[in-house]
C-alpha cells in the first residue's frame, strides 16, 4: 500500500487559517466558550466514549454496548456491525501506516525530504479519518444515553499504597531521573511550520512503562534557538488531527524552537478501550497523580536534550493541563540540577490549585467527577492529602517572576480565573507579563491565533534570558 499522500490544505486547516485572520476576533469571545462546552457535552464526549468502546469491541456489538456501558439495542445491531467493520478497517490502516511511518522516519533508509513529508501527510490523513469515525456512532443516541466517561475510580487505600510516601515527601516524588534514557531522533523534513522531526524515548515512569513521543518544530536555519517545551490540554491530540487551534506556528515564526510532547494516555499512548485523555479523567485522583508524576520526569529528560542541542534558553509552558504541569515544574525543579531548571515559562489558561479545576471547573462538572469520587469513598479531607502534590508550594518559583508570561481569561470557569489570578499575584508576575482577556477557557487559545502580543512579550523575555 502507498503510505504517501500529497501535502494539501484540508477544510479543517482552512478553518484554522481563518482564525488567524481578523475573523478570529469575532470568534474569540465568550459565546465561543458556551458553544464549545455545548459541543463537548452533547457530541464530543459521548461520541468519544463510543469510539473508545469500539476500540475494545473487536467488531462485536454486544461487547461494544458492554464497554460503553449501556443497555444493548438489538434493533441497531445490523447497522452497528457495518460501522464496526469500517472502524476495524480504519484502525488496521492506521496501525500499518504508523509502522510504515516509524520505519521511514526512524529507520536506516535515507529518504528524500519530500517523500518524508508525503509519508507524514498520509499518516495524518489516516489518523484524522480514524479519529473522525466518532461521528458514525451518532445514530446510537449520543445526546441522551451515552456516558461521557467510563469511570474506574480507585479506592482511597489503593492510592495510599501508591502515593502515601509521595504525600509525605513531595520533593522526592518529583525528583529528576538519576539517569537519562537514550533518545532517538527522527529524520527531519520541511513542514508547513519550520523543519519538523520527532524525539522518542522510554518514559522514566515505571507506572507508564511506555514510549514518549515529542514533535519538534524548529525554525529554518536556526542556530542555538531558544526552546519552549509546550504541553497540551486534556483530550487534545495535536499530532493526530488536522486543523486544531494552535499557537505553535506564530512562535516558530518568531524564531522559537517548540518541543511538543504527547502526554500520557494521549495520542500514541492511549490504552485500548479509552479515548485520548479519558484515563486521566476516569481515575481521580490517581490518574492525575500518575500523569503529573510521569510528565514531570519526562520533561526533565526533554530539558536535558534541549540543553544539549542549543545554547539558547529553555522554557516550559502550555495551555490548560500543560500549563498546570509547567507551573508545577517551575516549583519542583528547584531540587533539580541547575541545567534542568527552566529559564522562563509561558502559562495559558491555568489555575493556581489543581483541586479548583477538579472541584469547581466546568469540565469536571460535565464529567461528574465529584459524584464519581464520592461514590468510591473519597471525601474532601482525603483528597486534600493528595491533590496538593500537584500544586506549586507557597513560595516563589525557581523561575524568576519577570521570566513568566501568563494569559488568563476573565470568564474562564474550566480552570477558574480567580484561582489563576491568585497564583499570578502570589508569584509577583509583573504587569507587563500579564495578559488578562475578557474571554473564557476555549476562546483564549483562539485569541492567541491572531493576537500575538503575549507571544511577542514571551519572545522578549527569552531574549533577556540568554
Amino acid at each position: 500500500m502507498n503510505w504517501e499522500a500529497p501535502v494539501r490544505r484540508h477544510a479543517e486547516d482552512l478553518f484554522a487559517f481563518w482564525l488567524r485572520s481578523p475573523i478570529g476576533g469575532l470568534v474569540a469571545r465568550p459565546w465561543w466558550d458556551r458553544a464549545a462546552l455545548w459541543v463537548l457535552e452533547r457530541w464530543f464526549f459521548p461520541l468519544s466514549r463510543m469510539w473508545a468502546a469500539a476500540r475494545a469491541a473487536d467488531g462485536d456489538p454486544d461487547r461494544f454496548f458492554a464497554e460503553i456501558p449501556m443497555e444493548p439495542m438489538p434493533a441497531q445491531y445490523a447497522r452497528l456491525e457495518a460501522v464496526l467493520a469500517r472502524f476495524e478497517n480504519r484502525r488496521a490502516e492506521v496501525s500499518a501506516g504508523e509502522a510504515a511511518w516509524q520505519e521511514a522516519f526512524f529507520g536506516s533508509d535515507g529518504l528524500a525530504p519530500e517523500r518524508l513529508a508525503a509519508i507524514e501527510a498520509g499518516r495524518l490523513d489516516r489518523r484524522t479519518a480514524y479519529n473522525a469515525m466518532r461521528r458514525h456512532f451518532a445514530f446510537i443516541g449520543a445526546r441522551r444515553q451515552v456516558p461521557y466517561v467510563r469511570w474506574a475510580v480507585p479506592a482511597p487505600d489503593q492510592v495510599e499504597v501508591l502515593y502515601g510516601a509521595a504525600a509525605d515527601d513531595p520533593a522526592g516524588a518529583f525528583a529528576a531521573p538519576a539517569q537519562m534514557p537514550p533518545i532517538d531522533q527522527s529524520k527531519p523534513f520541511p513542514a508547513p511550520i519550520g523543519v519538523n522531526y520527532w524525539l522518542r524515548f522510554a518514559s522514566p515512569s515505571a507506572r507508564m512503562g511506555d514510549q514518549v513521543v515529542a514533535r519538534v518544530y524548529e525554525p529554518e536555519d536556526a542556530k542555538d534557538p531558544p526552546t519552549l517545551i509546550f504541553g497540551h490540554g486534556v483530550c487534545v491530540e495535536f499530532d493526530h488531527w488536522h486543523g486544531l487551534v494552535d499557537e505553535v506556528a506564530a512562535m516558530v515564526a518568531m524564531g522559537i524552537r517548540v518541543v511538543r510532547p504527547e502526554a500520557p494516555w494521549h495520542g500514541r499512548r492511549v490504552p485500548d478501550g479509552r479515548y485520548g485523555g479519558e484515563q486521566f479523567i476516569a481515575t481521580p485522583p490517581q490518574g492525575a497523580l500518575d500523569l503529573f508524576h510521569a510528565e514531570v520526569k519526562e520533561w526533565a529528560v526533554l530539558m536535558d536534550w534541549c540543553r544539549a542541542h542549543s545554547k539558547g534558553p529553555v522554557a516550559v509552558g502550555g495551555s490548560s493541563l500543560g500549563a498546570l504541569l509547567s507551573q508545577l515544574i517551575c516549583d519542583k525543579a528547584r531540587h533539580w540540577p541547575a541545567h534542568l531548571q527552566p529559564d522562563a515559562a509561558l502559562l495559558i489558561t491555568h489555575c493556581g490549585k489543581h483541586q479548583d479545576a477538579v472541584l469547581r471547573g466546568a469540565l469536571a462538572r460535565t464529567w461528574g467527577m465529584v459524584a464519581a469520587t464520592e461514590a468510591q469513598g473519597w471525601t474532601p479531607d482525603l483528597l486534600a492529602r493528595y491533590l496538593p502534590l500537584l500544586d506549586p508550594a507557597d513560595r516563589p518559583p525557581v523561575v524568576p517572576p519577570e521570566a513568566i508570561v501568563t494569559v488568563l481569561g476573565r470568564y474562564d470557569d474550566v480552570t477558574p480565573y480567580d484561582s489563576g489570578l491568585k497564583i499570578v499575584e502570589d508569584w509577583g508576575i509583573p504587569e507587563a507579563n500579564r495578559f488578562i482577556w475578557p474571554r473564557g477557557h476555549f476562546s483564549v487559545p483562539v485569541g492567541l491565533m491572531y493576537d500575538h502580543a503575549p507571544l511577542r512579550r514571551f519572545r522578549e523575555v527569552l531574549a533577556g534570558r540568554r
